[in-house]
């Protein structure tokens, strides 16, 4: 990005090739010893507090300081086919469950109303936070009970079973999902390059990459504690975008010396050229991704560190050891030719590089008042349906799927034995928690609850005096996310609390489940715009000193827009409204999980930068050289199109294994990121952006004179140094 003829990426590239043992071996054992590092000190997973926001993450807070836990708590269903059939079989349950040693206070079986139904109800022993690593001879002591009482068919829900069922399909799902992206990602790459040493490399790097990542992020996880799921997102992005660097550079290379170019040329312009472009990308996507830290949300930000790392090692790789492996491998990577792909190599670079797209290209710009028009339709269309967007914090049976094991136990226990929600929870710290003034409190703060008709009457008040704190469980009316609901909790929070308890306390909070999603949709309420400020003026700045150009800065910001747009109206159109849902082999949820729209964003305003630096990079590169702005157009959109169809192919197969695991929330992420990745390649770059720089001709490149004074980044192949012209003088 250097201002300088000879750009940073050439003066990298040079280093490396000159040194090509140091580089590529100084890589390798710096990946192994931050993967084995990270891995002796472990990681930390965020708590519940972290991971929360506002007064009911205060509320949590201050019960994991105090060392204050609720034991998980679990209910198995016993139904039989006539009344009080189920009795024998409640009594070996309660035999088998005490023989697991992992159990406490099994109370008596519940008859239900029909009598058809017995309910028996205990804790699980230990940390709730490790329930779910321990509740399997729990599991499976209900289901020798079931197999050995003929007629009886078991249901079991709690806090251990939903921890365990996610957990394993968590780790179920993203094994799949990492060990499906590799191989497609190789698949695609041999089609782009047709030799399987070219396609091996990029997958090896952007692999590396990701290992030294996960090395890196176990250790900044002891000052910043990460989601269950962030190294799993983590590898699927980075795998992505280190495929597309190295694609990108050594498409490059392999092109001049398709054009003739001897190896040393064709290296060091493939460094002035794609090197600088991934630099460029590389600081865009990391700018971008930073946005996250002005989230109040712990989440995002180890999001941001997660997606930071992984993108500056991807980027560092293609920019050292990529030109070090080229210089090395020299005419070996077209070791493994295949054949029938690999034809199209021989045919010279014009041929191997856009064929299709040039002829595209010619419509395009003899009339791109037309097509501008028409590709701008098609995408506000498909970004209309996000003008409905409805996001929530998605309950079990929305997250697993109504056939889900998990979903179907909870239906049928709350079917049977109907119950209110999950109760609010009041969490005070006080000097005195068993002083005459505060229990005198505690009573009316219950009487208040009886008299204002919005709440159960099962309040239970637990005082841990030692601590200094006491935690109320208060039952809400309604059903836990209607109108009715979100009064009782206003009532809670704007009156009766302060009013009532407040002087008799130091803090005092109100947290529970409704409190919890609400204080964590009105946190992403409130960041969404600072972050979206902060990427839209980064992306802006950049592009105007990278292109020294207006126009092209404010373009930028308004192709990614729509992308992002494409993908909000996908998500909202099959997740929120179910169109297409059941083609795709999917579950429309009624909304958009609380967190997607600001990830997807930040994501896609990232991502959509790769492919932007490098069509514009080298459209400016022909204009540069002299072609008028709409030759420039057509020879930086052809020569660029087969690169970018390949990038975008590997990121588009790669998010759709995302939509193909089990949470909604990832089926979301997955379907929109692809069509987002797909329509950011296709109408964005190869129609839409085209015909708005052919409207706007050489007014592309216009910068007013008060900016004059920004540096002048060439994007065209300069002629090296006498003292260093040669990229590869490698070791011998």
């Amino acid at each position: 990005m250097s201002a300088t003829r000879q750009g940073l990426a050439v003066r990298l590239g040079g280093w490396s090739t000159r040194h090509r043992k140091s580089a590529i071996i100084g890589w390798l054992l710096f990946v192994v010893v931050v993967a084995v590092v990270g891995g002796m000190s472990g990681s930390r997973q965020m708590t519940n507090s972290e991971n929360g926001a506002g007064d009911s993450a205060r509320a949590m807070k201050i019960l994991e300081d105090a060392g204050v836990t609720t034991p998980a708590g679990e209910m198995v269903m016993l139904r039989s086919d006539g009344p009080d059939g189920w009795r024998a079989a409640a009594g070996d349950l309660t035999a088998r469950l005490e023989k697991t040693g992992e159990t406490a206070r099994i109370q008596p079986p519940v008859r239900s109303a029909s009598g058809r139904e017995g309910l028996v109800t205990f804790e699980l022993k230990g940390d709730p936070d490790t329930a779910g690593e321990r509740v399997k001879p729990v599991l499976d002591a209900v289901a020798a009970t079931e197999s050995a009482h003929r007629g009886i068919t078991a249901h079991e829900f709690g806090d251990a079973t939903a921890q365990h069922e996610l957990d394993g399909m968590l780790a179920d799902d993203f094994k799949k999902a990492e060990l499906t992206a590799v191989p497609l990602a190789l698949g695609i790459l041999l089609v782009v390059f047709g030799a399987l040493v070219a396609a091996l490399l990029p997958v090896l790097l952007g692999l590396t990459a990701c290992i030294g990542t996960f090395g890196l992020l176990a250790l900044v996880s002891h000052k910043l504690p990460l989601y269950d799921s962030t190294n799993s997102v983590m590898f699927l992005v980075g795998l992505a975008v280190g495929v597309d660097y190295c694609l990108f550079y050594l498409r490059r290379e392999r092109d001049e010396r398709a054009a003739g170019r001897d190896p040393q040329t064709a290296l060091r312009i493939a460094a002035e050229t794609s090197g600088r472009a991934v630099l460029i990308s590389g600081v865009t996507v990391m700018l971008a991704m930073s946005g996250m830290f002005l989230s109040g949300l712990m989440l995002f930000q180890g999001f941001a560190v997660a997606t930071l790392l992984v993108v500056l090692m991807a980027m560092l790789g293609s920019v050292t050891v990529l030109p070090a492996t080229l210089s090395w491998l020299g005419d070996r990577i077209d070791k493994g030719r295949v054949p029938l792909l690999n034809r199209r190599r021989r045919k010279g670079v014009h041929q191997a590089s856009g064929g299709v797209t040039g002829k595209l290209m010619k419509p395009v710009l003899a009339r791109p008042k037309l097509f501008a028009a028409i590709s701008g339709a098609l995408l506000l269309v498909l970004c209309a349906p996000a003008l409905g967007m409805k996001t929530e914090n998605l309950g079990m049976e929305k997250q697993f799927g109504s056939d889900a094991p998990l979903t179907v136990a909870y239906k049928e226990i709350t079917g049977a034995f109907p119950g209110g929600p999950a109760p609010a929870e009041v969490v005070l710290r006080a000097d005195d928690v068993s002083s005459p003034r505060f229990g005198a409190a505690v009573t009316d703060f219950k009487q208040r609850l009886a008299d204002s008709g919005r709440f159960g009457k099962a309040v239970e008040v637990e005082l841990h005096a030692k601590q200094g704190v006491a935690r109320i469980e208060v039952p809400l009316a309604g059903n836990g996310a209607n109108a009715e609901s979100e009064r009782a909790l206003d009532t809670l929070r704007d009156d009766l609390v302060p009013d009532i308890l407040g002087p008799v306390s130091d803090k005092a909070y109100v947290g529970g489940e409704l409190a919890n999603n609400r204080d964590f949709t009105d946190q992403l309420s409130s960041d969404i715009a600072p972050v979206f400020v902060f990427i839209a003026a980064v992306t802006f700045l950049l592009m105007l000193v990278c292109f020294r150009s207006l126009p092209i800065a404010i373009v930028s910001i308004l192709l990614n827009l729509l992308s992002v747009g494409a993908a909000y109206g996908t998500m909202t159109a099959v997740f929120q409204h179910g169109w297409g849902a059941e083609l795709l082999g999917m579950e429309p949820a009624g909304a958009i999980e609380s967190w997607m729209p600001l990830f997807v964003l930040v994501i896609l305003f990232g991502l959509s930068m790769d492919y932007h630096v490098f069509v514009v990079s080298r459209i400016r590169e022909a204009h540069d050289r002299g072609l008028s702005a709409r030759e420039a157009i057509r020879e930086g959109i052809r020569s660029t199109a087969g690169s970018v169809t390949g990038a975008a192919a590997i990121m588009v197969a790669v998010f759709s294994v995302l939509a193909l695991l089990r949470m909604q929330d990832m089926q979301q992420m997955g379907v929109g990121l692809a069509v987002a990745v797909l329509v950011d390649a296709t109408l964005v770059r190869m129609l839409l952006l085209p015909s708005l720089m052919a409207l706007l001709g050489e007014r592309n490149w216009y910068l007013p004179r008060a900016l004059r004074w920004l540096p002048n980044v060439s994007h065209g192949e300069a002629p090296a140094p006498a003292e260093s012209r040669p990229l590869v003088g490698a070791e011998r």
